[in-house]
Formats: structure tokens, C-alpha cells, sequence
């Protein structure tokens, strides 16, 4: 099941996206949005009036997690082309939910970063909450998969030892097109990834070249603060990041940055100047 967010006027809300390009509006169910729908565990489809894709605008699936958990240098060949060493334990920093944007939303570079990057990483979203869950019980816990764009201003980045303020500008985490439900993957960890700029593939890699897996970064995350329903994991990204680059490849306007993870789409964003 694809859980989105969708709109044909003002009003945003929850539907799934079929495979003969209707969306089915859960609205009419009773769900108010797609966090709603997330903690009621809903994975089937009811009954609903529909849409056609073309006739609506889709939004960032879920545009108000409770957080946005995002993992550094997870990626044994990313953290090598960054010159960082491979860390023993999960690098946690958050995007700012003020940051999300959905598909096709324009990524806004601020005029106070010279130095924006791209980063491609795949994500799993919460579904039923809890304080210290064992990894053994990690597929409990996982609602479904989406796609994000860690945009970073890296230039803030490295001027603190904090990640969090330079991945949180308006417009940093793009996310979607939809949170495709656990059920509808076998094994995340075996899923390819990569990232085009107008074409041009930038990075390609695998999602089982991720250090810390899903239940590892649950098990870990979980001992500290308990998980909400809705909370997004964003696992980090794979080589070939602008910063890793020799010269450097920063996002420019006029760009279009395309996010692709088998199983679950593609993420498109145009590049504009604030």
C-alpha cells in the first residue's frame, strides 16, 4: 500500500495511491492525515471516493512527524570519502519537520550557505511506538519506507560540531512521493539507491552497504527516547555526495535533483536561488 498525501484544492489529505493511478481518499474514512493513518496501523485499503493522479497535487507524505531522526556517515564509503572514521555507534542528528517538502517542490538555496549538497538516503517510518525495542523485534515497529533528499548546507555544517541547523533550512528534507507499507518490501536491505542531477548519476549504491541496519538503529534509538508513531529514520547516504567530490559538486539553480530507491520510486525536486 502507498500512503500519501494529496490535495485538489486548499484542504490536504491522506490517501493511497493504486497502481491504476487513483487515489483513494481516507478522509472519508475518518482519518484527518497520514499520521493518523500511520498510528491507526492501517495496511489495507478501504473502501472511498477516488481521484485521478493527474487531477491532484501530491504533498510530502507525511508532513508533521513528531521528528525526524537522521544517521551520519552510515555508509562505509561515504564516511571514507568525508575523511571520517567508521563510527562504532549510530552519528544521530535531526532535520527540522519545517524542513519538509513534498515531490516536485522547488529545494530554496539560502543566500547564507555557498556550499549546498545533495544526499540520497532511504527512510523508515514508525509505526507502533516503544521505549527500548529489542532489534529482534524491529519489524514490529516499522510502518513502511520512503525517500529522502538530506540537503546540507556544509559550509554551516563545519562550522559546529552540530549537524542539525545546517540540514534544517526551509525546504532541506524533501520526502516521498509515498510511504510504501512494510508489507510491500521484503528486505530493505537489499534495495538499490541512487541520485541524478538532470540525468546525470551521481550516486548508486545499495542499501545493504549500510552500516547500522533497521534494527539496530531502532534498538539503539529506542534506549534513549521512546519511538513515536510517525517518526521518520532517514539511514543515511551512500558515496558521491557533492562534498566527497574532487572538485567539489555543489546544487545550483536551475537544477533537477531525482532521488530513486527500488520498490519505492522516485523523489524529484527542482533547484531554485531564495
Amino acid at each position: 500500500m502507498n500512503l500519501v498525501s494529496f490535495s485538489t484544492s486548499n484542504r490536504i489529505r491522506p490517501g493511497i495511491l493504486l497502481e491504476d493511478g487513483t487515489v483513494v481518499d481516507l478522509s472519508s474514512s475518518g482519518y484527518t492525515d497520514a499520521l493518523a493513518v500511520i498510528a491507526s496501523g492501517l495496511t489495507t485499503v478501504p473502501e472511498g471516493s477516488t481521484q485521478r493522479l493527474s487531477n491532484v497535487r501530491l504533498h510530502a507524505p507525511i508532513f508533521n512527524p513528531p521528528r525526524v531522526f537522521a544517521i551520519g556517515l552510515n555508509y562505509r564509503d561515504h564516511a571514507k570519502e568525508s575523511g571520517m572514521e567508521i563510527s562504532k555507534t549510530p552519528v544521530v542528528f535531526f532535520k527540522l519537520t519545517t524542513a519538509i517538502i513534498g515531490p516536485g517542490e522547488p529545494i530554496v538555496l539560502p543566500t547564507n550557505s555557498t556550499q549546498p549538497d545533495y544526499e540520497a538516503e532511504f527512510a523508515f517510518v514508525i509505526g507502533k511506538g516503544g521505549y527500548r525495542i529489542p532489534a529482534s523485534a524491529w519489524r514490529e515497529h516499522v510502518y513502511g519506507y520512503t525517500i529522502v533528499n538530506d540537503v546540507s548546507a556544509r559550509d554551516v555544517q563545519f562550522a559546529t560540531s552540530q549537524w542539525s541547523m545546517s540540514k534544517s533550512f526551509p525546504t532541506f528534507c524533501p520526502l516521498g512521493p509515498a510511504i510504501v507499507t512494510a508489507d510491500e518490501i521484503a528486505d530493505p536491505h537489499q534495495l538499490a539507491i541512487s541520485l541524478s542531477i538532470d540525468g546525470e548519476v551521481l550516486q548508486n549504491s545499495n542499501t545493504r552497504e549500510l552500516i547500522f541496519g533497521i534494527p539496530a538503529l531502532i534498538e539503539y534509538l529506542s534506549s534513549i527516547t521512546p519511538l513515536l508513531p510517525g517518526d521518520i529514520v532517514s539511514t543515511g547516504t551512500p558515496a558521491g555526495v557533492g562534498l566527497g567530490r574532487t572538485p567539489k559538486r555543489w546544487l545550483k539553480p536551475g537544477e533537477n535533483v531525482t532521488v530513486t530507491i527500488e520498490g519505492l520510486g522516485s523523489l524529484s525536486n527542482p533547484v531554485i536561488s531564495e
